[in-house]
């Protein structure tokens, strides 16, 4: 456990492409295992969604499944398609995923998954100069052997040091408000959305519609914290469990260059002088966290009849500490495809300063009022 923040090496390289192809399966369980009704809730929890469908047990009893469904992005808790297998001591950014969902989650299901890295590509980074960007392949399997979603997600990797060095996002300016400017953001709380019931019929939806933004803001501490409760993490553990798993992965471990404490590289999301260490002027949230954001959103939109069967998002821009986001869409097309009823979704996060921190795209099929 040498904690020295390493940088991309041929040798690393080399090792790393070994994995290609290489179907990983876990010798234990990552975080959540069943879709439990405390589960489900505790996820719901920690990305604020409000929706019955997956909350109220007397709610969902009456709709179509019977019992608790949960939200499509509930996968995250059970595995996050965002790790960078490899190459220890090499930072890795989540930069992006792309879900397609085919079954319902429901109350009692329980999950396997698989973890296959399917390709590296190698480019120069204004942020961080050599990286490697990673595509795995994600699978989730429930009891039935039934296959419920795959997930591709890609991350880059790069050198901590050399990513501190260029220095790329240092003049991000912390977010403040005026009291107008919060009082904006509380009433769109209490004026979201939840479609829920009402069926949002396919014949209902024109190309161009908007989707009822929702806010999720201004970040804190507090939301990161709710996340790791809801969504579990690969390497918040507690002394000796913590401890142990630094020794079985050498080089996760990270090194605060001012107080010499040896830790995980996870808490860039929770501590400060973390995330300046690797060119990040203040913590940030987990892209996981802001792609269920996304997923929020949508499900509030479709309500109980709709399902998600795609949803793609790029990470493009840090949202730190502070920070307010506006989960926004519109529709772009709608049609029939093997007798279902589709539109698809452009949907982005936007915060405060008006930039795009992370672009996205879904395709939901609706119900029919010819069926």
């Amino acid at each position: 456990m040498t904690g020295e923040p390493g940088e991309i090496t041929e040798e690393k390289l080399g090792e790393l492409k070994k994995r290609l192809g290489v179907v990983w399966r876990p010798r234990q369980p990552y975080y959540n295992t069943t879709a439990t009704k405390d589960n489900i809730r505790h996820f719901c929890h920690g990305i604020g969604d409000t929706n019955p469908l997956f909350t109220d047990p007397e709610y969902a009893r009456k709709t179509k499944y019977g019992r608790l469904v949960a939200p499509p992005c509930f996968l995250y808790s059970v595995y996050w398609p965002a790790q960078g297998r490899g190459m220890p001591g090499i930072h890795a950014w989540h930069s992006g995923d792309d879900w397609e969902f085919y079954q319902p989650i429901l109350e009692g299901d329980g999950f396997t998954y698989t973890n296959t890295l399917v390709d590296l590509k190698e480019k120069e980074s204004k942020m961080a100069g050599r990286t490697v960007i990673q595509y795995h392949e994600i699978t989730y399997t429930n009891q039935r052997g039934e296959l419920v979603a795959k997930a591709l997600d890609w991350c880059v990797r790069a050198g901590r040091r050399s990513s501190a060095e260029k220095g790329k996002y240092k003049d991000i300016e912390r977010a403040t408000y005026m009291g107008a400017e919060l009082k904006r953001i509380y009433e769109s709380y209490e004026n979201e959305e939840v479609r829920g019931a009402n069926p949002r019929f396919w014949e209902d939806v024109d190309v161009g519609d908007e989707l009822p933004p929702i806010v999720k803001g201004p970040l804190s501490l507090r939301d990161i914290i709710a996340w790791l409760m809801g969504a579990g993490s690969p390497f918040m553990r507690a002394h000796a469990l913590a401890y142990s798993f630094l020794r079985r992965h050498p080089g996760t471990d990270m090194i605060d260059s001012t107080t010499g404490q040896m830790d995980v590289p996870e808490l860039v999301h929770m501590e400060e002088a973390r995330a300046q260490e690797i060119g990040i002027p203040g913590a940030y949230d987990y892209g996981c966290q802001r792609i269920s954001w996304l997923g929020n959103l949508l499900t509030n939109w479709m309500g109980d009849e709709g399902f998600l069967k795609r949803l793609r998002a790029e990470l493009r821009r840090f949202n730190v500490i502070g920070d307010t986001t506006w989960l926004k869409g519109k529709v772009t097309q709608k049609y029939i495809e093997d007798g279902e009823h589709l539109v698809d979704v452009e949907g982005w996060a936007e915060n405060q300063r008006g930039e795009i921190t992370m672009p996205g795209l879904a395709t939901v099929r609706l119900p029919s009022k010819g069926m």
